[in-house]
């Protein structure tokens, strides 16, 4: 139950609905269990004259308390379960919040489908565990000892003698409740990697097409499912042991209370009616016994599920805002600075940037070059703070970034990544993605700088049309230029574009970027590329080189360097000639 106790916070919450449906499981459980003290006095005064009114009168007292422990038993529903459903979905809320918040790397570090198991099932079963298992645990309890104390007043030899076969039933509910434990526990993990292999399936389609690897992915699933049946059925087999020796048991138990109980009635040390109760009220202490052996079942499989969601609420984020962070700033005008800047994604890889300086004026445009893997994308994810520096800081507008509220970073800085990502909705809610309400004019204006305007024209619904998953109903270059509007529709006052040109001809490219020389007049930019034509109009060019600046300058002053940029210059240059020439 360690891991269960971090949900105390929500019962708290609803500890006045709890209240309540406590109360109506003593009134419900009152009444219910009055029922069987009616019956018996039906049958011991069948000794007696007894007149047919004073059964109809027995009959409506019993229908009538039926009626009433009916009502209570709707009411306990009513609260107890309802603040299942309600504490499930503070959970889920809880835990949509905290994925949110947590840094890129542990998504990195964890597939997606493994995630969205723990938002699925685990939810799922900690919930069981909320409603119908506290309910059960409290309505049964509360059953069981205003049953033991009827049964005890009765007779207390019969009882006792009754309940002698319980101790093994409690001895066997532990040991099958460890198993269930461990059992289920392996389930949740197969399923984890079911959906994780769904997942990667659903979104990689088009590469399992065109290798032709359908049968092989098929048959790699079939595997993981069968492992995952294998997994259920040998829950399903130690679940199954519950029904069968609880039976057993409690069968045990009414036998021994028609031998002993009858044997009573034979001496005349009971009535009839006595045994008929006794028998009834152990028939009552069937369903709590059998009640908690499922309660144990579902608090384990609870008890798994809570551990690995608090492994994931417990995960702490990276990128957080501190005491010094300054919400009194609201706006930026865009200078950034980089200061001995250096970055490593973990402490025992090497580092991926090494002592970084750099300074971008207000209203520049800076460009960054360099080969795969020097460390380009990297350096511009510290900006809007997806990562923060290993060491040295960079500072906006003079102030450290880790001082200024996220909200307000991120909101000035327009970031096209190098992967194109785009929602399975309508194209005017993609453009418009950052703003809080939708704005048409500010729409048409960043696709037509981005040169996409021509492109909704040509959809037959304009900017309604729907485009699919990742839209995939789009080209390379289509959506590219999708996102580069989207980055525009917030008018940044930072621009950042990584390799977002690669799948644009060059003379859109141009078109684009002489539109954006315009919009981002008094802006800063940022632009990647590995296109010499797309930087050569900067202000200044940074080549990196193993996650050092190599080079800096404008394009003639590189030129004149003769180094790397000149070597990536000329190389691109015989390659345009080549085209041409074929």
């Amino acid at each position: 139950m360690t891991n269960l106790k971090s949900l105390k916070k929500y019962f708290v919450r609803y500890k006045t609905k709890i209240f309540w449906g406590i109360l109506f499981i003593l009134i419900s459980n009152g009444f219910s269990t009055y029922i069987p003290i009616l019956i018996k006095d039906v049958i011991n005064d069948l000794h007696k004259t007894v007149t047919q009114q004073t059964l109809i009168n027995y009959g409506l007292l019993i229908a009538g308390t039926s009626l009433i422990a009916g009502v209570f038993r709707f009411l306990i529903r009513q609260t107890i379960i309802v603040v299942s459903r309600e504490i499930e979905f503070d959970l889920r809320q809880d835990f949509w919040a905290h994925i949110q918040r947590l840094p890129l790397r542990y998504f990195q570090n964890n597939s997606t489908g493994n995630i969205m198991a723990h938002a699925t099932n685990d939810i799922n079963a900690v919930r069981m565990f909320i409603g119908p298992a506290v309910m059960y645990t409290i309505d049964t309890g509360i059953r069981f000892l205003i049953v033991l104390w009827i049964m005890l007043s009765i007779d207390v030899s019969v009882t006792l003698y009754s309940l002698l076969p319980l101790p093994f039933l409690s001895y066997m509910i532990y040991v099958i409740g460890k198993k269930i434990h461990a059992r289920f526990t392996a389930i949740q993990e197969k399923f984890s990697e079911l959906t994780t292999k769904a997942q990667e399936n659903y979104s990689g389609m088009r590469v399992i097409k065109s290798y032709v690897r359908e049968e092989s992915e098929i048959d790699e699933f079939a595997t993981l499912s069968k492992d995952y049946l294998h997994r259920n059925m040998k829950l399903v087999k130690i679940q199954a042991l519950f029904q069968p020796i609880l039976f057993l048991i409690t069968g045990l138990s009414i036998i021994i209370v028609i031998w002993v109980g009858g044997s009573e009635v034979i001496n005349n040390k009971l009535m009839l009616g006595d045994v008929t109760a006794l028998i009834i009220y152990l028939g009552m202490l069937i369903w709590p016994i059998i009640a908690f052996g499922w309660v144990i079942n579902i608090i384990q499989q609870a008890e798994a599920s809570m551990k690995r969601l608090n492994k994931i609420l417990a995960e702490p984020f990276e990128i957080v805002e501190t005491e010094e962070t300054d919400f009194s700033l609201k706006d930026l005008k865009g200078k950034i600075t980089f200061r001995n800047v250096s970055f490593s994604y973990q402490e025992h890889l090497p580092k991926v940037l090494n002592n970084i300086n750099l300074e971008i004026p207000v209203g520049t445009t800076l460009a960054i070059m360099g080969l795969t893997g020097a460390g380009k994308t990297t350096m511009i994810n510290l900006l809007p703070r997806l990562y923060d520096v290993t060491d040295g800081e960079i500072l906006l507008d003079d102030k450290p970034i880790n001082k200024i509220p996220l909200a307000t970073l991120r909101k000035q800085i327009g970031f096209v990544q190098q992967e194109t990502f785009l929602f399975s909705d309508s194209i005017a809610n993609n453009l418009t993605y950052g703003l809080r309400e939708h704005n048409g004019d500010k729409m048409m204006t960043a696709s037509r700088i981005a040169q996409f305007d021509k492109d909704v024209k040509d959809f037959p619904n304009g900017y309604e049309t729907i485009i699919g998953e990742r839209g995939i109903t789009l080209s390379g270059g289509q959506k590219q230029r999708a996102t580069i509007a989207r980055s525009l529709v917030i008018d940044p006052k930072i621009l950042i574009l990584d390799d977002s040109f690669s799948a644009v001809d060059t003379h859109t490219e141009e078109e684009i970027l002489k539109n954006l020389k315009l919009f981002m007049k008094e802006r800063t930019s940022i632009i990647i590329s590995h296109r010499i034509s797309t930087v050569k109009d900067a202000d200044k060019i940074v080549v990196l080189d193993k996650g050092t600046i190599a080079e800096e300058g404008t394009h003639n002053e590189l030129l004149s360097l003769n180094k790397l940029y000149a070597d990536i210059y000329y190389k691109q240059l015989l390659e345009k000639e080549i085209e041409e020439f074929n």
